[in-house]
C-alpha cells in the first residue's frame, strides 16, 4: 500500500504555490482567475421601473430639485415656469413665473425656505417659498446660466454658465464674492462640499476643475475626459464622485481627484444627467432617451432602459435632461424632452434568482 500523499498535492485540491522571488502566495484557482482581478464582482441591485408619468409643463423639462423634508420637488422648464409637485401623489401644488427664458438649474436650501433658479435669461433668482415670490436676484453672468449649487455649510451660491465662469454669490447680500475663471468653455455642472475642494466644476472644455474657494483659484484640473463633461454626481456617503461624458462615465476620489476607474459599458450618447444614491445605484440619462443603471462599486451596468416618448411629442424628443433621487434614495425622477416628468422605483418583486447578475468583463473598455 502506497503512503498517503500530503493533502496539498492531492489532485483537485487548491494547491498553494510560492512564486520565486516573491513573498506572495497564490492558490492555483486564484491564479487561473487572475486574482486580484481588475473586475470586482458586482453587487446585486433590483431593477428599476417607471411607475408614474407627470404632465403639466408646456416645454422641455430641464432641471429638478428636492425639498429637504422629502415632501415635494420642483422642476424647471423651457416653458419658463417652475412647478412644485407633491412627491407622494405627483399632483401640482404651485407654479412660479418670473424667468423670461428656459430654466436650467434649481436648488432648494437646507437651512432656509428658499428656492434658487437659473436660466438662459442670464438671471439667477432667490424665491421665498413662504411668500412664493422672488426676493433677490443675482446679476453678473454675461450669458445663459446652466447650473447652480448651494454650499452645504455656508450661505453661498455657486452658478456656472455659458460665459465659462463659475460665480460665487453671498446669498443674503447678493454680493458677487468671486469669479472662478479658468475654463475655456461653458461650465455645465457644479457641486459643493464642506471641505476642500469646496467647489468642483465640469465643462464643455472636457475638464473638471477643483477650486480653492477662499483663494478663488484652481487647485487642480482633471483631463481624463475627451468630450464635454455635462454631468457629475457626488456620492452621498463616500468621498468620491462620478462624471459623465460622451466617451465614458468615470469615477474619481476626493479630495485629491485620483482617477478610480471607468464604468464598464458605454452608453454611446451624450449624457446630460446623473445621480447616485446611498445604496450605490448610479443612474445616467442620455440625449437619446436611454436611462442606464450602474453598480457604483464595480462599474457594472446592470440595467438599460429606454424612456417611452409620450403621445403628442416627437420621436426625437426622447431625451433625459435631468435626474435626481429623492432624499431617501428610493425614488428617482427624470425630467424629459417630451415635456413630462417620470418617476422610477425598484421592482420589489425582483430577486437575485429572477434577475441574476449577467456580468462579463468587457473586452473593449479599459477599467483604468
Amino acid at each position: 500500500m502506497l503512503p498517503k500523499a500530503p493533502e496539498s498535492t492531492i489532485p483537485g485540491k487548491n494547491t498553494t504555490l510560492s512564486i520565486p522571488g516573491s513573498s506572495d502566495r497564490f492558490s492555483t484557482s486564484a491564479l487561473m482567475e487572475r486574482i486580484p482581478s481588475r473586475w470586482p464582482r458586482p453587487t446585486w441591485h433590483a431593477p428599476w421601473k417607471n411607475y408614474r408619468v407627470i404632465s403639466g409643463h408646456l416645454g422641455w423639462v430641464r432641471s429638478i430639485a428636492f425639498d429637504p423634508a422629502n415632501e415635494w420637488f420642483c422642476t424647471g422648464s423651457a416653458d419658463r415656469t417652475i412647478k412644485i409637485w407633491d412627491l407622494a401623489s405627483g399632483t401640482l401644488k404651485l407654479t412660479l413665473t418670473g424667468h423670461i427664458e428656459q430654466i436650467r438649474g434649481l436648488a432648494v436650501s437646507q437651512r432656509h425656505t428658499y428656492l434658487f433658479s437659473a436660466g438662459d435669461d442670464k438671471q439667477v433668482k432667490c424665491w421665498d417659498l413662504e411668500q412664493n415670490k422672488v426676493i433677490r436676484s443675482y446679476h453678473g453672468h454675461l450669458s445663459g446660466v446652466y447650473c447652480l449649487a448651494l454650499h452645504p455649510t455656508i450661505d453661498i451660491l455657486l452658478t456656472g454658465g455659458r460665459d465659462s465662469v463659475c460665480r460665487v454669490w453671498d446669498i443674503r447680500t447678493k454680493a458677487h464674492v468671486s469669479a472662478l475663471t479658468g475654463h475655456d468653455n461653458t461650465v455645465c455642472s457644479v457641486f459643493a462640499r464642506p471641505t476642500d475642494p469646496q467647489v468642483v466644476t465640469g465643462s464643455h472644455d472636457t475638464t473638471i476643475k477643483f477650486w480653492d474657494l477662499v483663494a478663488g483659484r484652481t487647485m487642480c484640473t482633471l483631463t481624463h475626459h475627451k468630450k464635454s463633461v455635462r454631468a457629475m454626481a457626488l456620492h452621498p456617503k463616500e468621498k468620491a464622485f462620478a462624471s459623465a461624458s460622451a466617451d465614458n462615465v468615470k469615477k474619481f476620489n476626493l479630495p485629491k481627484g485620483e482617477f478610480l476607474h471607468n464604468m464598464l459599458s458605454q452608453q454611446k450618447t451624450i449624457i446630460n444627467s446623473m445621480a447616485v444614491n446611498e445604496d450605490g445605484v448610479l443612474a445616467t440619462g442620455g440625449d437619446n432617451g436611454s436611462l442606464w443603471f450602474w453598480d457604483w462599486k464595480s462599474g457594472h451596468n446592470f440595467q438599460q432602459d429606454q424612456t417611452i416618448v409620450q403621445p403628442g411629442s416627437l420621436e426625437s424628443e426622447a431625451c433625459i435632461y435631468a435626474l435626481s433621487y429623492d432624499v431617501s434614495g428610493s425614488r428617482l425622477v427624470s425630467c424629459e424632452a417630451d415635456k413630462t416628468i417620470k418617476m422610477w422605483k425598484e421592482d420589489l418583486t425582483a430577486t437575485p434568482e429572477t434577475h441574476p447578475i449577467n456580468f462579463k468583463p468587457p473586452k473593449d473598455i479599459r477599467r483604468y
